[in-house]
């Protein structure tokens, strides 16, 4: 025992003199390396997950390699911390919003059966059905034993050899089930057959076959419902997984690429836009989920683009765009006010072969949205004269040689784009002006400078 204790001990001795030489050692590198390598420099930093409040240094390089950062803006200059957002809609269009606290919500959906058994998932389908068979199958097989039961034509019962059962050759609660099954799948092995010795079993035959058809027809429409619904064409839709912000005809826009994965063409497709963020109104209350619209177009038309191809879809980032706070701020995603959104974008169609409508949904985080970035082109000529898409670059974003400058157009349209309320729709420099002095005299009589304009000057 004693031996083994002082092993021990030696052991702890040797464990902390080679700590001590290990921390020796690396603050000697680290001491020629700052020595000999001006561009590498100590800094004291402090984690965040740091208790202690000493500053713990760290040797880096002044060198740093060009790292992709998805940014809404350019001058991320900002040092606050990007909490990430929780998604509304996922990339798929799955709505992520839970509904809790419903009176009456299982009355509600039982009251639409349709659309509940439209929207269970497979899995659950399947074991309705077969528990529904079975169900009903077992149901009306003991609904015949209790007649024969009723009529004395059980084996129990010893009847004589005149006697005249309801139905024939079922004597047992197993010839029951089986005899319901045969009647309700119609297979009709004609064994087990119904005789006119009881009205009462002719009536059970007619309602079960009744009720059985129904159910079937139910089940049936509500699988092949499922299975043709448009959303299952709307899962070959195909949406970017990155939005880019680069200059288009001279502005910045904002870009989603879209492509049809199938052959059969999307008829007037329409697409838009929704902006989620959190705003405060003037009355000082705080709308957690403000939806402001985002249009998109593509090339020089707005109204159903003709998807054939990968086509790419554009928001002008203006004066009138949701997005202009951000973008004449420079972006900023490390700022949790500016990075405090989610984009929505819906795609609506009506199917080829179908005529039916179907909606397809994406959404794109601040972390989504790359900034000085453009989509490299996927479509090219084959040498047999095809036009061929390369889906390998669907994805793939290449960098801009200019990041994107967002300018205000007017002064007028920059103070609106402060909140000043809806951007007068004039053009005459002195209509501005003048409409500017009428706003100025009404706050020298005690109005709020900033209330719209109850008096416009007229265009004519």
């Amino acid at each position: 025992m004693k031996l083994l204790f002082s092993l021990t001990a030696v052991v702890s001795r040797e464990h902390a003199r080679d700590k001590t030489l290990t921390k020796r050692l690396l603050g000697s590198l680290c001491t020629r390396l700052t020595d000999c390598n001006p561009s590498v420099k100590m800094t004291s930093a402090t984690p965040p997950s740091s208790r202690s409040s000493s500053p713990q240094k760290v040797c880096h390089s002044q060198t740093q390699t060009d790292v992709l950062k998805p940014l809404l803006g350019a001058g991320a200059s900002g040092g606050g911390t990007l909490r990430k957002r929780r998604r509304v809609l996922s990339k798929d269009g799955r709505s992520n919003v839970r509904i809790e606290h419903v009176s009456g919500q299982s009355a509600l959906y039982m009251r639409d059966l349709w659309t509940t058994f439209l929207d269970m998932q497979w899995r659950y389908k399947f074991f309705l059905f077969t528990a529904t068979f079975a169900g009903t199958w077992f149901l009306f097989g003991v609904l015949w034993y209790l007649m024969a039961l009723v009529h004395g034509d059980l084996l129990e019962f010893d009847p004589p050899s005149n006697h005249t059962p309801c139905v024939m050759q079922m004597q047992t609660l197993t010839g029951a089930f089986l005899f319901s099954l045969e009647t309700q799948t119609t297979i009709g092995y004609g064994f087990r057959c119904i005789t006119e010795e009881c009205p009462a079993a002719i009536v059970l035959l007619i309602v079960q076959l009744v009720i059985t058809m129904l159910m079937e027809i139910f089940i049936t429409g509500t699988f092949l419902a499922k299975v043709a619904r448009p959303k299952k064409r709307g899962e070959t839709v195909k949406f970017s997984q990155h939005a880019v912000v680069s200059t288009h005809e001279g502005k910045p826009c904002l870009m989603i690429r879209v492509a049809n994965m199938r052959k059969s063409l999307l008829l007037g497709c329409q697409v838009s836009g929704k902006l989620l963020q959190t705003s405060l109104t003037k009355e000082g209350e705080t709308v957690r989920l403000d939806q402001r619209n985002v249009s998109f177009e593509v090339d020089m038309s707005s109204d159903s683009p003709f998807l054939i191809l990968p086509l790419t879809f554009y928001h002008l980032i203006d004066d009138n765009s949701p997005l202009r706070a951000w973008a004449a701020k420079g972006g900023g995603w490390t700022d949790p006010e500016l990075a405090d959104f989610e984009l929505l974008v819906i795609m609506s169609a009506t199917v080829e072969p179908t005529s039916a409508t179907c909606q397809v949904r994406t959404s794109y985080l601040p972390d989504e949205i790359l900034w000085g970035y453009e989509f490299p082109p996927v479509v090219s000529l084959s040498p047999s004269g095809k036009y061929v898409a390369d889906f390998g670059f669907f994805d793939k974003v290449a960098k801009t040689k200019t990041a994107p400058v967002f300018k205000p157009c007017s002064p007028q349209r920059a103070y609106q784009s402060n909140g000043a309320g809806p951007v007068p729709d004039v053009s005459d420099p002195e209509k501005i002006r003048l409409e500017q002095n009428y706003r100025d005299r009404g706050g020298e009589r005690g109005r709020a400078r900033d209330t719209p304009l109850s008096v416009r000057i007229s265009n004519v």
